[in-house]
């Protein structure tokens, strides 16, 4: 199967309502020629909808639908130039797995010969080239999701759109599965958008993150600043795990309940005494034994693998916080025992409360 060019796509002021339910809120999305960006959110976002919109599946109330400068706002489904994968297999279960691939290319008057080799050189590329003449009852799920992949490719589309194509397998099958969509998208060049609710999902492979709360983007980042810098409070609770602490701005740090004073780098412009939430994720909490800014005693330990998380319950606020450190040094930290916990002043991220 040969390269080709990505194209952008540009996603402009789209409002969509159902009942009048905003489900779209003026969704301005660029994608990159060749880029993958996911689009993570809970339920009823509007990640799907902004999906089925630029796949010409559902029409905006409102907004601009352009790929490659062209505007398609307008413009069918099938005259879009879009592969498609969902997270139902939707296979005809009385076609091969050859024939499934083929089955687009047949839509539009492909040749049987060529057809028959196009599908069999994409089912070669998801490595099922030996499956070939298998029913998808005699394939397991994640063979069914390679052959819909191959199916959404093997018509050479312009841009693939992914719509929760993993959430149907098992925890091994995905990753593997997420990491050939990866190697194939930047192997073809193919300009793609994936949405989905699991966020470690969306980091992993993504070059861009996408945020998305009742029907607007709260961030568009690298997986590693969305993760790091998160640009509003409900990123940072999303994204990730999350301690918040309650508190009032107190010249450059925040004032706990119980007198406790933490620094914080991100209180410019707040002024003193104004009600504050100090969003923390669990690696930017350190423990030693003995005193810190914080004290507390261990709860529990949560075995991660390389991390273990301990829930720490805080002298001061009568609040369990989570922390994360290197499975390595977490018999250091025994159960019941007494610790001190310090802060990363520029990790802190502020919320008006």
């Amino acid at each position: 199967m040969s390269e080709r060019d990505g194209v952008a796509v540009d996603l402009t002021g789209l409002h969509r309502s159902y009942g009048g339910v905003p489900a779209l809120d003026g969704l301005d999305l660029h994608v990159q020629a060749g880029e993958f960006v996911s689009l993570l959110g809970p339920s009823g976002c509007g990640k799907t909808t902004a999906l089925r919109i630029l796949a010409g599946l559902e029409t905006a109330d409102e907004g601009q639908v352009r790929v490659g400068g062209k505007d398609l706002t307008q413009v069918p489904a099938n005259r879009r130039d879009m592969g498609m994968v969902f997270q139902a297999y939707s296979l005809f279960p009385h076609l091969t797995a050859l024939d499934n691939v083929a089955f687009g290319l047949r839509l539009r008057k492909v040749s049987t010969s060529d057809r028959r080799r196009q599908a069999g050189e994409v089912l070669e590329l998801v490595g099922l080239g030996s499956q070939a003449g298998k029913y998808p009852h005699q394939m397991s799920g994640g063979q069914q999701q390679r052959v819909a992949l191959a199916r959404a490719l093997a018509i050479r589309p312009q841009v693939l759109l992914l719509d929760e194509p993993l959430s149907a397998l098992d925890a091994k099958v995905r990753v593997q599965l997420r990491e050939e969509i990866r190697r194939l998208q930047t192997e073809l060049g193919i300009t793609t958008l994936f949405v989905t609710h699991d966020q470690e999902e969306a980091l992993a492979i993504s070059d861009r993150v996408g945020v998305m709360s009742q029907g607007r983007l709260e961030q568009l980042d690298s997986p590693a600043t969305v993760y790091q810098r998160p640009a509003t409070p409900f990123v940072a609770e999303f994204v990730g795990v999350t301690n918040s602490f309650s508190g009032t701005v107190d010249g450059a740090g925040v004032l706990l309940p119980g007198g406790v004073r933490l620094p914080a780098a991100v209180v410019q412009g707040l002024p003193d005494r104004s009600p504050v939430r100090v969003l923390v994720r669990p690696d930017a909490l350190h423990l030693r034994a003995g005193d810190g800014v914080l004290r507390g005693s261990v709860v529990t330990h949560s075995f991660l693998g390389p991390v273990t998380r301990l829930s720490v319950k805080l002298a001061e606020a009568d609040l369990p916080v989570r922390v994360d450190l290197p499975s390595e040094r977490a018999h250091e930290f025994p159960v019941a025992s007494q610790v001190g916990l310090d802060v990363e002043p520029t990790a802190a991220l502020l919320a008006r409360s």
